[in-house]
Protein backbone atom coordinates (compact mmCIF):
# COMPACT_ATOMS: atom_id res chain seq x y z
CA UNK A 1 0.00 0.00 0.00
CA UNK A 2 2.48 2.46 -1.31
CA UNK A 3 2.10 6.47 -1.85
CA UNK A 4 3.13 7.37 -5.12
CA UNK A 5 5.44 9.91 -3.97
CA UNK A 6 8.07 9.26 -6.39
CA UNK A 7 5.84 11.10 -8.86
CA UNK A 8 4.07 13.77 -6.83
CA UNK A 9 3.21 16.89 -8.74
CA UNK A 10 2.47 20.17 -7.03
CA UNK A 11 1.77 23.41 -8.33
CA UNK A 12 0.58 26.85 -7.01
CA UNK A 13 -2.93 28.05 -7.95
CA UNK A 14 -3.46 31.74 -8.18
CA UNK A 15 -4.82 32.23 -4.94
CA UNK A 16 -1.67 31.09 -3.78
CA UNK A 17 -3.01 27.81 -2.72
CA UNK A 18 0.08 25.02 -2.83
CA UNK A 19 -1.76 21.75 -4.70
CA UNK A 20 0.18 18.46 -4.50
CA UNK A 21 -1.33 15.70 -6.32
CA UNK A 22 -1.51 12.26 -4.52
CA UNK A 23 -2.15 8.89 -5.34
CA UNK A 24 -2.43 5.79 -3.37
CA UNK A 25 -2.64 2.09 -4.35
CA UNK A 26 -5.13 0.63 -2.31
CA UNK A 27 -7.16 -2.63 -1.54
CA UNK A 28 -10.43 -3.11 -3.45
CA UNK A 29 -11.38 -5.73 -0.49
CA UNK A 30 -9.78 -5.14 2.97
CA UNK A 31 -10.73 -8.67 3.80
CA UNK A 32 -7.57 -9.36 1.03
CA UNK A 33 -5.62 -6.88 1.57
CA UNK A 34 -2.77 -8.53 -0.67
CA UNK A 35 -5.50 -8.84 -3.58
CA UNK A 36 -6.46 -6.65 -6.32
CA UNK A 37 -5.54 -3.02 -5.85
CA UNK A 38 -7.81 0.27 -6.81
CA UNK A 39 -6.29 3.48 -7.13
CA UNK A 40 -7.30 6.38 -5.01
CA UNK A 41 -6.61 10.30 -5.48
CA UNK A 42 -6.55 13.56 -3.32
CA UNK A 43 -5.87 17.35 -3.66
CA UNK A 44 -3.47 17.87 -0.94
CA UNK A 45 -4.22 22.00 -0.34
CA UNK A 46 -1.32 23.76 1.54
CA UNK A 47 -2.39 27.38 1.63
CA UNK A 48 0.72 29.59 1.81
CA UNK A 49 0.26 32.39 3.94
CA UNK A 50 0.07 29.71 6.81
CA UNK A 51 3.08 28.03 5.28
CA UNK A 52 6.50 29.64 3.94
CA UNK A 53 8.64 27.22 4.04
CA UNK A 54 8.92 23.23 3.25
CA UNK A 55 9.26 22.96 7.83
CA UNK A 56 5.97 25.21 8.11
CA UNK A 57 3.75 22.93 6.00
CA UNK A 58 4.89 19.68 7.14
CA UNK A 59 3.50 21.47 10.98
CA UNK A 60 -0.10 22.16 9.51
CA UNK A 61 -2.62 20.07 10.22
CA UNK A 62 -4.40 18.07 8.35
CA UNK A 63 -7.90 18.62 7.67
CA UNK A 64 -9.37 15.68 5.61
CA UNK A 65 -13.05 17.27 3.34
CA UNK A 66 -15.18 13.95 2.51
CA UNK A 67 -17.75 14.93 -0.02
CA UNK A 68 -21.78 14.27 -0.09
CA UNK A 69 -22.69 11.81 -2.16
CA UNK A 70 -22.71 9.06 -2.43
CA UNK A 71 -20.74 8.56 -5.95
CA UNK A 72 -19.29 12.47 -6.61
CA UNK A 73 -15.50 13.45 -6.67
CA UNK A 74 -14.49 16.40 -5.02
CA UNK A 75 -13.30 19.73 -7.54
CA UNK A 76 -10.44 21.77 -7.16
CA UNK A 77 -10.68 24.69 -4.30
CA UNK A 78 -9.33 27.93 -3.72
CA UNK A 79 -9.20 30.56 -1.17
CA UNK A 80 -12.76 31.18 -0.74
CA UNK A 81 -16.14 29.87 0.06
CA UNK A 82 -15.61 27.09 2.98
CA UNK A 83 -12.45 25.75 1.68
CA UNK A 84 -10.77 29.40 2.29
CA UNK A 85 -12.35 29.17 6.51
CA UNK A 86 -10.82 26.31 6.67
CA UNK A 87 -7.39 27.26 5.66
CA UNK A 88 -7.51 30.02 7.77
CA UNK A 89 -8.27 28.13 10.58
CA UNK A 90 -4.18 27.08 10.01
CA UNK A 91 -5.00 23.45 8.23
CA UNK A 92 -3.95 22.16 5.05
CA UNK A 93 -6.53 20.17 3.60
CA UNK A 94 -7.08 17.01 1.70
CA UNK A 95 -10.20 16.44 -1.11
CA UNK A 96 -10.46 12.53 -1.36
CA UNK A 97 -11.78 11.87 -4.40
CA UNK A 98 -13.62 8.78 -3.11
CA UNK A 99 -13.26 5.20 -4.31
CA UNK A 100 -14.86 4.76 -7.72
CA UNK A 101 -14.92 9.04 -8.40
CA UNK A 102 -12.93 11.21 -9.81
CA UNK A 103 -9.34 10.04 -10.61
CA UNK A 104 -10.06 7.08 -7.83
CA UNK A 105 -10.45 4.41 -10.42
CA UNK A 106 -13.84 5.93 -11.21
CA UNK A 107 -16.57 3.85 -11.35
CA UNK A 108 -18.48 3.77 -15.02
CA UNK A 109 -20.03 0.40 -17.35
CA UNK A 110 -16.97 0.85 -19.76
CA UNK A 111 -14.48 1.05 -16.98
CA UNK A 112 -15.11 -2.11 -14.80
CA UNK A 113 -12.58 -4.72 -14.53
CA UNK A 114 -13.44 -7.66 -17.56
CA UNK A 115 -13.33 -10.29 -15.13
CA UNK A 116 -16.73 -8.52 -14.25
CA UNK A 117 -18.73 -10.80 -16.25
CA UNK A 118 -22.23 -11.57 -15.17
CA UNK A 119 -24.62 -9.50 -13.61
CA UNK A 120 -23.58 -10.89 -9.91
CA UNK A 121 -19.82 -10.54 -10.74
CA UNK A 122 -20.21 -6.33 -11.15
CA UNK A 123 -22.93 -6.61 -7.81
CA UNK A 124 -20.12 -7.74 -5.97
CA UNK A 125 -17.45 -5.51 -7.02
CA UNK A 126 -19.98 -2.76 -6.47
CA UNK A 127 -20.24 -3.71 -2.90
CA UNK A 128 -16.73 -2.58 -1.93
CA UNK A 129 -17.43 0.99 -2.23
CA UNK A 130 -19.75 1.86 0.48
CA UNK A 131 -18.64 3.84 3.35
CA UNK A 132 -17.22 1.14 5.52
CA UNK A 133 -14.47 0.91 2.54
CA UNK A 134 -14.23 4.46 2.14
CA UNK A 135 -13.26 4.79 5.50
CA UNK A 136 -10.49 1.96 5.68
CA UNK A 137 -9.29 3.95 2.42
CA UNK A 138 -8.75 6.91 4.60
CA UNK A 139 -7.19 5.30 7.44
CA UNK A 140 -4.34 3.85 5.57
CA UNK A 141 -3.90 7.77 3.97
CA UNK A 142 -3.68 8.73 7.26
CA UNK A 143 -1.03 6.43 8.29
CA UNK A 144 0.87 6.85 4.81
CA UNK A 145 0.91 10.85 5.47
CA UNK A 146 1.28 10.92 9.24
CA UNK A 147 2.31 7.79 10.37
CA UNK A 148 5.38 9.05 10.55
CA UNK A 149 5.62 11.06 13.50
CA UNK A 150 6.74 10.87 16.44
CA UNK A 151 4.17 12.03 18.65
CA UNK A 152 0.96 10.11 18.66
CA UNK A 153 -1.53 13.21 18.44
CA UNK A 154 0.61 14.37 15.31
CA UNK A 155 -0.75 11.30 13.89
CA UNK A 156 -4.16 12.42 14.03
CA UNK A 157 -6.36 14.58 11.26
CA UNK A 158 -9.37 16.35 11.48
CA UNK A 159 -12.40 15.17 9.34
CA UNK A 160 -15.52 17.42 8.12
CA UNK A 161 -17.76 15.28 6.20
CA UNK A 162 -21.01 17.28 3.87
CA UNK A 163 -24.24 15.16 3.80
CA UNK A 164 -23.04 11.60 3.14
CA UNK A 165 -19.24 12.45 3.92
CA UNK A 166 -20.89 13.15 7.26
CA UNK A 167 -22.11 9.47 7.04
CA UNK A 168 -18.68 8.09 6.30
CA UNK A 169 -17.17 10.05 9.07
CA UNK A 170 -19.75 8.44 11.58
CA UNK A 171 -18.73 5.19 10.34
CA UNK A 172 -15.15 6.43 10.44
CA UNK A 173 -15.91 7.31 14.38
CA UNK A 174 -17.28 4.06 14.93
CA UNK A 175 -14.24 1.85 14.51
CA UNK A 176 -11.32 3.65 13.67
CA UNK A 177 -11.47 6.25 16.57
CA UNK A 178 -8.12 6.62 17.29
CA UNK A 179 -6.66 8.36 14.26
CA UNK A 180 -9.45 11.34 14.38
CA UNK A 181 -8.71 15.02 16.58
CA UNK A 182 -12.18 16.16 16.00
CA UNK A 183 -14.96 15.99 13.27
CA UNK A 184 -17.09 18.24 12.02
CA UNK A 185 -20.44 17.83 9.87
CA UNK A 186 -22.32 19.75 8.02
CA UNK A 187 -26.04 17.87 6.93
CA UNK A 188 -24.23 14.63 7.64
CA UNK A 189 -25.85 13.17 11.15
CA UNK A 190 -26.90 10.26 9.35
CA UNK A 191 -29.86 7.76 10.55
CA UNK A 192 -28.71 4.60 11.77
CA UNK A 193 -31.47 2.66 10.59
CA UNK A 194 -30.86 -0.54 8.94
CA UNK A 195 -32.37 0.07 6.11
CA UNK A 196 -33.66 3.74 4.65
CA UNK A 197 -37.38 3.54 4.75
CA UNK A 198 -37.76 5.20 7.87
CA UNK A 199 -35.65 7.71 6.07
CA UNK A 200 -38.20 8.25 3.03
CA UNK A 201 -40.86 8.37 5.32
CA UNK A 202 -40.30 10.81 7.27
CA UNK A 203 -38.89 12.92 4.02
CA UNK A 204 -42.48 12.57 2.71
CA UNK A 205 -44.13 15.18 4.70
CA UNK A 206 -40.97 18.03 3.99
CA UNK A 207 -41.65 17.08 0.60
CA UNK A 208 -44.95 17.40 0.16
CA UNK A 209 -44.40 21.54 2.07
CA UNK A 210 -41.87 22.26 -0.52
CA UNK A 211 -43.51 21.18 -3.64
CA UNK A 212 -46.56 22.82 -1.61
CA UNK A 213 -44.16 26.21 -1.10
CA UNK A 214 -43.01 25.33 -5.40
CA UNK A 215 -46.74 25.70 -6.64
CA UNK A 216 -47.35 28.72 -4.26
CA UNK A 217 -45.09 30.88 -5.75
CA UNK A 218 -45.46 29.62 -9.46
CA UNK A 219 -49.44 28.61 -9.66
CA UNK A 220 -49.12 28.66 -13.66
CA UNK A 221 -46.75 25.96 -13.13
CA UNK A 222 -49.43 24.00 -11.69
CA UNK A 223 -51.28 23.65 -15.29
CA UNK A 224 -47.68 24.23 -17.14
CA UNK A 225 -46.29 20.31 -15.15
CA UNK A 226 -49.59 18.48 -16.50
CA UNK A 227 -49.05 19.89 -20.00
CA UNK A 228 -45.50 18.76 -19.80
CA UNK A 229 -46.07 14.93 -18.29
CA UNK A 230 -48.94 14.56 -20.46
CA UNK A 231 -46.29 15.54 -23.24
CA UNK A 232 -43.82 13.37 -22.34
CA UNK A 233 -46.17 10.57 -21.50
CA UNK A 234 -47.52 10.42 -25.26
CA UNK A 235 -44.06 10.96 -26.83
CA UNK A 236 -40.62 9.11 -26.86
CA UNK A 237 -38.28 11.67 -25.76
CA UNK A 238 -34.72 11.24 -26.66
CA UNK A 239 -32.32 13.00 -24.98
CA UNK A 240 -28.87 13.94 -26.82
CA UNK A 241 -26.45 11.02 -25.27
CA UNK A 242 -29.49 8.73 -25.77
CA UNK A 243 -30.84 8.34 -22.53
CA UNK A 244 -34.92 9.01 -22.12
CA UNK A 245 -36.89 12.22 -20.83
CA UNK A 246 -39.80 9.99 -18.98
CA UNK A 247 -42.55 11.34 -16.49
CA UNK A 248 -40.58 9.54 -13.82
CA UNK A 249 -37.34 11.34 -14.91
CA UNK A 250 -39.08 14.74 -14.76
CA UNK A 251 -40.52 14.42 -11.66
CA UNK A 252 -37.12 13.51 -10.00
CA UNK A 253 -36.10 17.28 -10.57
CA UNK A 254 -37.48 17.62 -7.40
CA UNK A 255 -34.28 16.77 -5.69
CA UNK A 256 -33.39 20.40 -6.38
CA UNK A 257 -36.19 21.34 -3.89
CA UNK A 258 -33.56 21.14 -1.00
CA UNK A 259 -30.99 23.51 -2.09
CA UNK A 260 -30.71 26.80 -2.34
CA UNK A 261 -32.28 28.42 -5.05
CA UNK A 262 -33.89 24.61 -6.67
CA UNK A 263 -37.16 26.03 -6.65
CA UNK A 264 -36.33 28.53 -9.11
CA UNK A 265 -34.34 26.45 -10.94
CA UNK A 266 -37.82 24.24 -11.81
CA UNK A 267 -39.16 26.50 -12.53
CA UNK A 268 -36.83 28.12 -15.59
CA UNK A 269 -36.77 24.10 -16.70
CA UNK A 270 -40.93 24.82 -16.84
CA UNK A 271 -41.02 27.81 -18.75
CA UNK A 272 -38.14 26.45 -21.05
CA UNK A 273 -40.13 23.39 -21.63
CA UNK A 274 -43.32 24.88 -21.98
CA UNK A 275 -42.20 27.71 -24.24
CA UNK A 276 -40.49 24.66 -26.93
CA UNK A 277 -43.80 22.97 -26.76
CA UNK A 278 -46.08 26.33 -27.24
CA UNK A 279 -43.56 27.43 -30.28
CA UNK A 280 -42.38 24.42 -31.64
CA UNK A 281 -44.91 21.23 -30.58
CA UNK A 282 -42.15 19.63 -29.38
CA UNK A 283 -38.78 20.02 -27.17
CA UNK A 284 -35.43 21.86 -29.25
CA UNK A 285 -31.93 20.29 -28.65
CA UNK A 286 -30.65 23.13 -26.45
CA UNK A 287 -33.80 22.24 -24.25
CA UNK A 288 -32.73 18.54 -23.89
CA UNK A 289 -29.49 19.57 -23.77
CA UNK A 290 -30.47 21.84 -20.40
CA UNK A 291 -32.34 19.07 -19.38
CA UNK A 292 -30.04 16.40 -19.61
CA UNK A 293 -26.83 18.51 -17.48
CA UNK A 294 -29.62 18.75 -14.37
CA UNK A 295 -28.92 14.91 -13.91
CA UNK A 296 -25.49 13.21 -12.33
CA UNK A 297 -25.90 9.46 -12.58
CA UNK A 298 -25.03 9.27 -16.15
CA UNK A 299 -21.66 10.12 -14.93
CA UNK A 300 -21.67 8.80 -11.33
CA UNK A 301 -23.47 6.23 -11.23
CA UNK A 302 -22.31 4.99 -7.75
CA UNK A 303 -25.39 7.78 -6.76
CA UNK A 304 -27.80 5.75 -8.10
CA UNK A 305 -26.76 1.94 -7.89
CA UNK A 306 -25.79 2.69 -4.11
CA UNK A 307 -28.25 5.30 -2.70
CA UNK A 308 -30.00 3.09 -0.89
CA UNK A 309 -27.90 0.86 0.09
CA UNK A 310 -25.77 3.31 2.21
CA UNK A 311 -28.00 2.66 4.53
CA UNK A 312 -28.04 -0.77 4.79
CA UNK A 313 -26.68 -3.15 7.43
CA UNK A 314 -28.06 -6.68 7.90
CA UNK A 315 -31.24 -6.00 5.20
CA UNK A 316 -31.91 -5.37 1.36
CA UNK A 317 -33.51 -2.06 0.23
CA UNK A 318 -35.96 -3.50 -1.58
CA UNK A 319 -36.42 -0.04 -3.74
CA UNK A 320 -37.60 1.76 -0.67
CA UNK A 321 -38.19 4.97 -2.22
CA UNK A 322 -40.22 3.67 -5.04
CA UNK A 323 -42.39 1.46 -2.12
CA UNK A 324 -42.82 5.09 0.06
CA UNK A 325 -43.95 7.09 -2.71
CA UNK A 326 -46.38 4.92 -3.96
CA UNK A 327 -48.31 4.96 -0.84
CA UNK A 328 -48.81 8.60 -1.07
CA UNK A 329 -50.92 9.63 -5.02
CA UNK A 330 -49.80 12.98 -5.10
CA UNK A 331 -46.70 12.11 -6.57
CA UNK A 332 -48.56 9.51 -8.73
CA UNK A 333 -49.79 10.95 -13.06
CA UNK A 334 -51.78 7.54 -13.24
CA UNK A 335 -53.93 9.20 -10.54
CA UNK A 336 -53.54 13.13 -10.81
CA UNK A 337 -54.04 12.96 -14.63
CA UNK A 338 -57.44 11.65 -13.68
CA UNK A 339 -58.52 15.21 -11.30
CA UNK A 340 -59.18 18.50 -12.30
CA UNK A 341 -56.59 20.88 -14.35
CA UNK A 342 -56.02 22.65 -10.75
CA UNK A 343 -54.72 19.45 -8.95
CA UNK A 344 -50.85 19.88 -8.61
CA UNK A 345 -48.88 16.67 -9.07
CA UNK A 346 -45.69 16.66 -6.83
CA UNK A 347 -42.09 16.08 -7.97
CA UNK A 348 -40.01 13.27 -6.57
CA UNK A 349 -37.16 14.45 -4.06
CA UNK A 350 -33.57 12.97 -3.26
CA UNK A 351 -34.78 9.45 -4.60
CA UNK A 352 -33.69 6.80 -7.09
CA UNK A 353 -36.14 4.75 -8.36
CA UNK A 354 -35.72 1.52 -10.59
CA UNK A 355 -36.80 2.44 -13.70
CA UNK A 356 -33.64 4.84 -13.49
CA UNK A 357 -32.51 2.10 -14.79
CA UNK A 358 -33.89 2.49 -18.38
CA UNK A 359 -34.34 5.92 -18.59
CA UNK A 360 -30.39 7.01 -18.00
CA UNK A 361 -27.95 5.47 -20.67
CA UNK A 362 -25.32 4.86 -18.84
CA UNK A 363 -27.15 3.06 -16.09
CA UNK A 364 -28.69 0.68 -18.65
CA UNK A 365 -25.53 -1.51 -18.15
CA UNK A 366 -25.73 -1.86 -14.39
CA UNK A 367 -30.17 -2.55 -14.54
CA UNK A 368 -29.32 -5.90 -13.35
CA UNK A 369 -26.24 -5.57 -10.69
CA UNK A 370 -28.82 -2.79 -9.01
CA UNK A 371 -31.35 -5.14 -9.07
CA UNK A 372 -29.14 -7.74 -7.01
CA UNK A 373 -27.90 -4.92 -4.70
CA UNK A 374 -31.32 -3.61 -3.95
CA UNK A 375 -32.31 -6.76 -2.75
CA UNK A 376 -29.23 -7.75 -0.78
CA UNK A 377 -29.49 -8.44 2.60
CA UNK A 378 -25.87 -9.41 3.38
CA UNK A 379 -24.55 -6.01 3.96
CA UNK A 380 -22.02 -5.44 7.22
CA UNK A 381 -22.59 -3.06 9.52
CA UNK A 382 -21.50 0.87 9.04
CA UNK A 383 -21.85 1.97 12.85
CA UNK A 384 -20.95 1.02 16.20
CA UNK A 385 -23.64 1.96 18.34
CA UNK A 386 -22.08 1.03 21.99
CA UNK A 387 -18.60 2.77 20.34
CA UNK A 388 -20.70 5.98 19.37
CA UNK A 389 -22.02 6.26 22.95
CA UNK A 390 -18.90 6.65 24.52
CA UNK A 391 -17.22 8.73 21.75
CA UNK A 392 -14.57 10.74 23.11
CA UNK A 393 -13.88 12.68 19.88
CA UNK A 394 -15.17 16.57 19.58
CA UNK A 395 -18.06 15.99 16.81
CA UNK A 396 -19.51 19.41 15.61
CA UNK A 397 -22.54 19.52 13.41
CA UNK A 398 -24.18 22.39 11.20
CA UNK A 399 -27.64 20.80 11.39
CA UNK A 400 -30.89 22.49 8.76
CA UNK A 401 -34.12 22.38 10.43
CA UNK A 402 -35.46 22.54 7.04
CA UNK A 403 -33.50 19.36 5.43
CA UNK A 404 -34.81 18.15 3.17
CA UNK A 405 -32.37 14.85 2.33
CA UNK A 406 -31.43 14.29 6.16
CA UNK A 407 -34.75 14.70 8.33
CA UNK A 408 -34.10 16.74 11.49
CA UNK A 409 -35.96 14.14 13.79
CA UNK A 410 -33.64 11.29 12.82
CA UNK A 411 -30.58 13.75 12.76
CA UNK A 412 -31.69 14.96 16.44
CA UNK A 413 -31.81 10.80 17.62
CA UNK A 414 -28.17 10.66 15.78
CA UNK A 415 -26.68 13.52 17.65
CA UNK A 416 -28.56 12.31 21.10
CA UNK A 417 -26.67 8.59 20.70
CA UNK A 418 -22.99 10.12 19.70
CA UNK A 419 -21.38 11.60 22.96
CA UNK A 420 -19.54 14.70 22.81
CA UNK A 421 -21.97 16.25 19.76
CA UNK A 422 -22.51 20.22 20.02
CA UNK A 423 -24.55 21.16 17.05
CA UNK A 424 -25.54 24.35 15.10
CA UNK A 425 -29.12 24.55 14.36
CA UNK A 426 -30.31 27.13 11.71
CA UNK A 427 -33.93 27.20 9.92
CA UNK A 428 -32.32 29.80 7.54
CA UNK A 429 -30.22 27.47 5.05
CA UNK A 430 -30.93 24.36 3.49
CA UNK A 431 -28.75 21.44 2.39
CA UNK A 432 -26.09 23.55 0.89
CA UNK A 433 -25.57 25.74 3.93
CA UNK A 434 -21.92 25.38 3.15
CA UNK A 435 -21.80 27.00 0.08
CA UNK A 436 -24.91 29.27 0.08
CA UNK A 437 -23.53 30.79 3.30
CA UNK A 438 -19.64 29.40 3.90
CA UNK A 439 -18.82 32.13 6.15
CA UNK A 440 -21.34 32.35 8.68
CA UNK A 441 -21.42 28.20 9.31
CA UNK A 442 -17.57 27.59 9.53
CA UNK A 443 -17.63 30.47 11.61
CA UNK A 444 -20.20 29.31 13.54
CA UNK A 445 -18.88 25.45 13.56
CA UNK A 446 -15.46 26.45 14.89
CA UNK A 447 -16.64 28.63 17.32
CA UNK A 448 -18.82 25.71 19.05
CA UNK A 449 -15.62 23.44 18.58
CA UNK A 450 -13.68 25.37 20.93
CA UNK A 451 -16.48 24.00 23.54
CA UNK A 452 -16.42 27.77 25.08
CA UNK A 453 -19.72 27.13 27.07
CA UNK A 454 -20.98 30.19 29.05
Amino acid sequence: MSNKSQTLESYTTKDDIKVVERFFDLPLDYANPSGEKIRLFARNLIPKNKAKTAEEEATLPYLLYLQGGPGFECQLQGSSGFAGEIHEQGYQTLWLDQRGTGLSTHISPETLPARLVTDQDKADYLKHFRADSIVKDCEEIRKILLGHKPNPEDRKWTLMGQSFGGFCAITYLSFFPDGLKEVFLTGGLAPLDESPDRVYTSLIPILRKRNESYYHKYPQDIKRVRDILAYLEANNVTLPNGGRLTVSRWLQLGIRFGATGGMDQIHQSVLRVTNDLELFGKLSFKTLQTLEAKYTFDGNPIYAILHEPIYCQGKASKWSAARTVAKHPEFSWAHVKTLADTEPIYFYGEMVLPDAFDDFVNLRPLKGAAEILANDSSWGPLYDLEQLRKNEVKVTAATYFQDMYVEFGLAQETASIIKNTEQYITNQLFHDGIQADPKDVMKRLFQISKREYM
